[in-house]
């Protein structure tokens, strides 16, 4: 994958995450906060580690989301 490409999806992931945080009517939950950045820093650890691969990509997002929901879930 290009450079020019991991940057788009890079800033589509972001944007994506920002616009499902600001559609929220009520302020998002320390879980909802927890797993889209996990899946965002997730998402992009993937990409890293397998060479821009969509399955990583993906892949990654998923776990992230599932740690960062867990995270987030227990802080107060």
């Amino acid at each position: 994958m290009t450079r020019a490409l991991d940057s788009r999806l890079g800033a589509a992931l972001i944007a994506g995450a920002w616009l499902t945080l600001a559609g929220c009517s009520t302020p998002p939950t320390n879980a909802q906060v927890g797993a889209t950045a996990g899946a965002v820093i997730g998402g992009g650890v993937g990409s890293a580690l397998t060479g821009g691969s969509t399955a990583g990509t993906v892949a990654g997002g998923g776990a992230g989301a599932a740690v960062g929901h867990e995270i987030g879930r227990r802080v107060t």
